[in-house]
């Protein structure tokens, strides 16, 4: 019962999240619960300070809020011995709360520790943005994370093995975001225009899938735009069409198989403002229009490779 409370909490945790996005016309996709946390997928990351700062503080806050709501209705040991012998006694129905009350009162503190991937982190970057270009207010905050990541990992040494584990998972938390914010800042002043590919594999809709089989192994084209009357209605990957293949046969429908969301950009767009997007569809085929005209595509591989040639140079 007590676990599933924790579970509760954590989920609850992110939906401060997510209703804080809500206010700046976010969505959130999905939120995904994990033994070591819970993740919101938000459709985009807020890019103004102000709006970084009241999202992500919305999810500390919410466990902040239950830790109050339930301190109101406990009787608290009189002192540290009395306390410790009351946890010391697992949870129980008489200190059910006060065990309650302290996880939320743990998560609000380990989420606000300003590191990446914790919620403090995200915080630091926020708050160093009001002074600082965001990508190096990145950079900033992730050092500060590393640093205190090694602090982590000198205590798991000496006490306890579990910090180990929290300072790894920071250090790779911090790389991951300074990496993201480098490559972001590396597209500024480049459009769409400057990475479409102007050669693109189609299928139309009515074909089997064995023809996009055969296209997968003669071509080096791992996502088709799929068409019907010469008009693109879809998209397909190398996992949908192994999918289809191992369920439906090769003899089934390509249009039974395909991604039907297409997703549209316009050539004069700027990378830097589609970046998130690009990123967060990386088995799908974006099509870039010009005066109502389809004139190329873009993908994550593409934009990869674009910004591989650019720290080449």
């Amino acid at each position: 019962m007590f676990i599933l409370c924790i579970f509760i909490t954590v989920f609850l945790h992110e939906l401060g999240h997510s209703f804080a996005a809500k206010l700046f016309n976010i969505g959130t996709k999905d939120i995904t619960l994990l033994p070591i946390g819970g993740v919101s997928r938000l459709e985009s990351l807020p890019e103004k300070p102000k709006e970084e700062l009241i999202v992500t503080f919305a999810g500390p806050l919410v466990n902040i809020a239950l830790a109050f709501i339930t301190g109101l209705f406990i009787s608290f040991p009189a002192t540290s011995e009395e306390f410790a012998q009351e946890l010391s006694t697992g949870v129980n129905a008489s200190n059910f709360f006060l065990n309650f009350f302290i996880v939320n009162i743990i998560l609000a503190i380990f989420n606000l520790i300003p590191a990446f991937p914790m919620d403090g982190g995200r915080i630091l970057r926020a708050l160093l943005s009001f002074k600082f270009e965001r990508h190096i207010a990145t950079k900033i905050a992730a050092r500060i994370g590393q640093f205190l990541a090694m602090g982590f990992i000198l205590l798991g040494f000496l006490y306890n093995p579990f910090l180990i584990f929290i300072g790894l998972f920071v250090i790779m938390g911090a790389q991951m975001e300074s990496k993201h914010a480098d490559s972001k800042y590396s597209l500024q002043g480049y459009k769409v225009r400057d990475v479409l590919m102007k050669q693109y594999s189609t299928i139309d809709a009515g074909e089997p899938i064995k023809i996009a089989i055969n296209l997968l192994l003669d071509s080096q084209s791992k996502i088709f735009l799929i068409t019907e009357k010469n008009e693109p209605i879809g998209t397909l990957n190398r996992d949908q069409i192994i999918m289809a293949l191992s369920e439906k046969g090769e003899n089934s429908v390509i249009h039974s198989a395909m991604n039907k969301n297409l997703i549209y950009l316009d050539v004069e767009t700027l990378l830097e403002n589609i970046f998130e997007l690009v990123y967060k569809n990386k088995n799908n085929l974006m099509l870039v229009m010009e005066n109502n005209e389809l004139v190329g595509t873009l993908d994550t591989e593409n934009l990869l490779e674009f910004l591989l040639i650019k720290g080449v140079k």
